[in-house]
């Protein structure tokens, strides 16, 4: 294992900006992995943290196959991680919203364009990713629907559901997307929760990543063949949103299938608990996210289903 620094940047106020890569193997540019990029994805660079710690095991055991590189990078983003920000502080922008980014451009667009050289020219990109809504969801991988997608190979993590969306123009500067247009394979796995970290779901991600390489020949690994992964487009997902405002109970959780008009939660009014609004299911169906905070608000995402 080689630790190295792959991009610094000197800071007026504070100790200089790092990124650190952790280098397994030599040869082929085999498999790159980033974790955070946003300063709550403690979840995600608690992923990395293994996977580093069992590919050096690996590696001491010989079980890294010859002629293969893995370059792992655990965070993109430790300054707004060190502050609990989600966003870089300055500014608050998004480094997964800048990609392949711009070396002279503001800083979130250098850290992305050196983040990107480097990780350039792999043939399996991994991004472990946090979702857009303050929730619980089943573990999957998602894919951008580029047109350079391979939906077999995102099976071979066996994580029970491959998710591909649509591109929006905003989905253009992120790093899955660009990763596929210079001619990576490139996955998003999500790892369960945002801002904390959950060890089970930790341990399904890492064992995710460990069996898609052993799958594609890159490690010796033996694991569990994991799920039959089902492919689901994200625009025939169904959303449930509120009604009425107020704190919700919910009755149900990710993965559990239901049925059409099945009570999901209730909205209770905050002062005397009364139910304000009864949430149910528009169709039959799989939970696939549920929103976790307990003050919603109208017009706000309470679950995501799959539809039967």
């Amino acid at each position: 294992m080689k630790r190295e620094r792959l991009f610094v940047m000197p800071s007026p106020f504070r100790d200089e900006f790092r990124i650190h890569g952790f280098r397994f193997g030599s040869g082929r540019k085999s498999l790159a992995v980033v974790g955070a990029m946003r300063g709550d994805e403690l979840q995600q660079q608690f992923v990395c943290s293994r996977l580093v710690h069992t590919l050096q095991d690996l590696e001491e055991r010989g079980e890294i196959v010859p002629g293969h590189e893995i370059l792992i990078i655990p965070s993109a983003n430790p300054f707004a991680m060190n502050i609990g920000k989600r966003f870089w502080a300055m500014d608050n922008t998004d480094i997964n919203r800048m990609f392949p980014g711009y070396a002279l451009g503001e800083t979130t667009q250098r850290i992305a364009a050196a983040l990107f050289e480097r990780i350039q020219g792999y043939q399996f990109g991994v991004q472990l990713a946090s979702y857009y809504l303050a929730g619980d969801f089943i573990p999957h991988v998602r894919m951008m629907h580029t047109g350079y997608e391979d939906v077999e190979l995102a099976k071979g993590f066996g994580l029970p559901y491959t998710l591909v969306r649509t591109p929006l123009p905003i989905d253009t500067t992120t790093l899955n997307y660009n990763w596929q247009i210079w001619e990576t394979q490139a996955f998003s796995v999500y790892a369960g929760h945002t801002g904390v970290i959950d060890v089970t779901t930790a341990d399904d991600s890492l064992s995710a990543i460990l069996r898609f390489m052993a799958l594609h020949g890159i490690i010796r690994y033996r694991s569990h063949p994991g799920y039959y992964s089902q492919v689901v487009k994200e625009e025939d997902l169904v959303n449930v949103k509120a009604s009425r405002a107020g704190i919700m109970y919910c009755m149900c959780k990710p993965d559990d299938i239901v049925r059409r008009h099945q009570r999901l939660a209730s909205i209770l009014d905050p002062y005397d608990g009364s139910v304000r609004w009864e949430v149910r299911a528009p169709v039959d169906g799989t939970v696939f996210f549920m929103q976790t905070r307990p003050l919603v608000l109208e017009n706000s995402m309470l679950f995501r289903l799959i539809p039967s």
